[in-house]
C-alpha cells in the first residue's frame, strides 16, 4: 500500500517559481541572491498558510546550492539541494519558538552559532513562531541578532508582528506576506487536481477558496477532504454538504421574503435552515455577508471585491438593481446588533426571529420615515381635534345696531382659548364668551338693514349659549375680587371633591396642603416633601382654573412653597444574631441545651 502524503506537504513549493501569491517577495529574495546582497536576518510575517516558512527553507536552500540558476534559484541537483530535500542538511536548522521559548533554548542556539558550517557556505537558522519567546529570551538573542558571524543567516517568521519587540524589529528585514487571491487559489487547486487525476468543477474549487480564506494550507486539506468523501468527484453540491455551508439559494428566497414582507415565509424558511443544522449565528453572519456583497453590487467601481462562486455572480448585480442602498444599510446594522447579542440571549431561535421579523418590516419603516409621516405626528393630529358646535345663524336684531360675527385668523383658531367676539357698532368691543375648547366659527355676514327681525325664539338659543359658557357667579363683573381665606379654603375643598371624584391620586395631597394668603390676587399652597410638591403641580393648572371660576378672580395664582416637615424617627427592634436566637430558644426550651451536651455538639455562632 502506498504512503499517502497530504497535498499541502506533497505539493509544497520547492522552489521560489513555484510560489503561489507571493511575488513581491519571491522577486526581491531571487535579486538579493543574485546579486548578493543578503541582509544577516529576515523577518517573514502574515497570516497562516500563506508561504512563510516554505519561502524561508527556500531561502536556505538557494543560498547554499552549489550551483544557482541564472535567475537566482537552486539547482536541485547537486549535493546541499539534494540533503536539504532528504532532511539530512546539517547546514540547516529549524527552532519551533513556540515550545523552546526559553532563555536556555535561545543560549544553546547561539553556542551552536559560534561553530563555522563544514560544508557549504552559510548556516541558516529559521525560528517559527518567533513571537512566542519570553522577553528575557529576546533579550538574551539581541546581541547575535545585531552582529552574528559573517556565515550566519536568521530567518524569523511570524503570525503576530505586533507581539516582537522593536528592538529585534530594528535588526531585521521585515517581509510581509499577504493572503493569496480566491483566483490564484483556484488555479493553485485546478493544477493539483489535473495531477492527481480528480473531477473538479470550478465552483466547487471556488467554494473551498472562498472557505479557506487567502490560507493555501487550508484548501488544499479542504480539497484532501472531499477527494476522500467523494471518492475523486468534487461537485458543487457535495461541497456544499461536506463543508455544512449554507447554500446561497436559501439567502436569495430569504431577500425576497425581506422584499415582499412576507413574513410567513421567512419563518418557513428559518425553520427549514434551523432543521438542517445551522446555528442562528451561522445563519445572522452568513445574511449579513450576503447583504454585503449585494450593497458591493450597488457600485461598479468595488465588484472587484465581491468574492463569491462565478455563477452568482449575475443574481447578485440583479437583486442589487431591486434594493435600494438604505435598506440594505439598515438591514445590515439590524443584523450586526443581532449577532452581537447572540449569546447572551437565553432563547437563541427566538432572538433569530425576532431579526427577521425587524427585516421584514424594515421597507415599511423606512418608507413611514421617508414620507415624513411617523405615528407621533398622526397622533397629534387626532388629539387636537375640534369639538364640533351648530353653526348659529346671523340675528338682525334692528336697523341700528346690527350684529356682525367676524370670523378669527388662522392663528387664533388653532390656540387653546379660542373667542367669538360680537361687535356692534355702537358699542366698543366686549368680550361675551370665552372657552378654552376650539369652536367652530360662522361665516362673516352682516346683517343688513332691511331684513326683518328674526323670531324671538332664536333670539332665546343665543341667550342659552351665553349663559351656558358665562361664568356662574361672576357675570358681568368689572373687578377681581379680594381673596379671604374663608371662600379660598371652601373653593379649595370643592376643588379636592372634583379630583376625589376622578379618582386622582393628588387628593391626598390637596388635603395636606396649607393655604397662605399672600395678597388680594395671589396665595402660597405649602408641601412638606417632594412627592407632594409633584401632585401640585401636575394638577396646578387645573386647579388656578376653578378657583378663577369660584372666587371670581381673573388673576389669582397661587405658588406651591415646599417646606420641611418634621420627621419622626421610628425605632427598629435589631435582628437577632445566631448566638442570641439560641440562647433564646435555651431560655424558653431547656431541653435543646441537655440534646446539645448529650450529642457533645458543637455551634458554629
Amino acid at each position: 500500500m502506498e504512503k499517502f502524503i497530504v497535498s499541502a506537504r506533497k505539493y509544497r513549493p520547492q522552489t521560489f517559481n513555484t510560489v503561489v501569491g507571493q511575488e513581491h517577495i519571491t522577486t526581491t529574495l531571487k535579486n538579493a541572491i543574485k546579486t548578493g546582497h543578503l541582509a544577516h536576518a529576515f523577518l517573514f510575517c502574515g497570516p497562516r498558510g500563506v508561504g512563510k516558512t516554505t519561502c524561508a527553507r527556500i531561502l536556505a536552500k538557494t543560498i547554499n546550492c552549489e550551483s544557482q540558476t541564472p535567475d537566482g534559484e537552486a539547482c536541485n541537483t547537486c549535493h546541499s539541494c539534494k540533503s536539504f530535500d532528504e532532511g539530512t542538511s546539517m547546514n540547516i536548522h529549524e527552532l519551533d519558538a513556540a515550545s523552546n521559548n526559553s532563555v536556555d533554548d535561545i543560549r544553546a542556539l547561539v553556542d551552536q552559532v559560534r561553530f563555522a558550517p563544514q560544508a557549504g557556505q552559510y548556516k541558516v537558522y529559521i525560528i517559527d513562531e518567533v513571537h512566542m519567546l519570553s522577553s528575557s529570551a529576546f533579550n538574551a538573542f539581541l546581541k547575535t541578532l545585531e552582529e552574528p558571524p559573517s556565515y550566519a543567516k536568521f530567518i524569523l517568521a511570524t503570525t503576530e508582528k505586533h507581539k516582537i519587540l522593536p528592538t529585534i524589529l530594528s535588526r531585521c528585514q521585515i517581509f510581509d506576506f499577504k493572503r493569496i487571491t480566491l483566483q490564484d487559489t483556484v488555479s493553485h487547486l485546478a493544477d493539483i487536481a489535473t495531477k492527481e487525476n480528480i473531477k473538479a468543477d470550478e465552483t466547487a474549487l471556488q467554494l473551498i477558496s472562498q472557505k479557506s480564506e487567502g490560507c493555501m494550507r487550508d484548501a488544499l486539506s479542504i480539497l484532501d477532504k472531499i477527494v476522500s468523501f467523494t471518492n475523486g468527484e468534487v461537485t458543487y453540491n457535495n461541497t456544499v454538504e461536506h463543508l455544512n455551508i449554507l447554500d446561497a439559494d436559501y439567502y436569495f428566497k430569504l431577500m425576497t421574503c425581506m422584499q415582499e414582507q412576507d413574513l410567513a415565509g421567512a419563518m418557513l424558511l428559518y425553520d427549514d435552515i434551523n432543521k438542517k443544522g445551522f446555528e442562528g449565528d451561522a445563519v445572522l453572519n452568513g445574511f449579513a455577508e450576503f447583504l454585503r456583497n449585494v450593497l458591493i453590487c450597488k457600485d461598479e467601481r468595488v465588484v472587484g471585491l465581491l468574492e463569491v462562486v462565478e455563477s452568482f455572480k449575475k443574481r447578485f448585480a440583479e437583486t442589487a438593481k431591486n434594493v435600494e442602498a438604505g435598506y440594505l444599510v439598515s438591514a445590515l446594522n439590524i443584523l450586526n446588533e443581532a449577532e452581537i447579542n447572540f449569546r447572551q440571549a437565553r432563547n437563541k431561535r427566538l432572538h433569530v426571529e425576532l431579526a427577521l421579523i425587524k427585516l421584514c418590516y424594515l421597507g415599511q419603516a423606512l418608507q413611514l420615515a421617508a414620507n415624513g409621516e411617523g405615528l407621533d405626528k398622526k397622533k397629534g393630529v387626532e388629539g387636537t381635534r375640534s369639538v364640533a358646535f351648530k353653526a348659529i345663524q346671523p340675528i338682525a336684531i334692528s336697523p341700528v345696531a346690527a350684529i356682525e360675527i367676524k370670523p378669527l385668523p388662522k392663528t387664533e383658531a388653532l390656540s387653546a382659548a379660542a373667542r367669538l367676539i360680537v361687535e356692534t357698532p355702537l358699542a366698543k368691543k366686549e368680550p361675551v364668551m370665552q372657552e378654552t375648547s376650539p369652536v367652530y366659527k360662522a361665516p362673516p355676514t352682516t346683517a343688513t338693514p332691511t331684513e326683518a327681525p328674526k323670531p324671538a325664539g332664536k333670539i332665546g338659543l343665543l341667550d342659552s349659549i351665553r349663559k351656558q359658557f358665562a361664568p356662574t357667579d361672576c357675570n358681568d363683573v368689572q373687578t377681581d375680587k379680594p381673596l379671604e381665606q374663608e371662600s379660598l379654603e371652601k373653593a379649595w375643598k370643592a376643588f379636592i371633591d372634583i379630583l376625589r371624584a376622578e379618582k386622582s391620586s393628588a387628593v391626598q395631597s390637596f388635603e395636606l396642603a396649607t393655604l397662605i394668603i399672600k395678597d388680594h390676587n395671589s396665595f402660597e399652597a405649602t408641601a412638606s416633601n417632594n412627592l407632594q410638591q409633584r401632585f401640585l403641580e401636575m394638577e396646578r393648572n387645573k386647579a388656578c382654573e376653578h378657583l378663577q371660576k369660584e372666587l371670581c378672580n381673573k388673576a389669582l395664582q397661587f405658588s406651591i412653597l415646599l417646606t420641611d416637615a418634621p420627621t419622626d424617627t421610628v425605632v427598629y427592634d435589631a435582628p437577632l444574631s445566631s448566638k442570641e436566637q439560641y440562647l433564646k430558644i435555651v431560655e424558653q426550651y431547656p431541653l435543646v441545651k441537655e440534646l446539645r451536651d448529650r450529642l457533645r455538639l458543637e455551634l458554629d455562632y
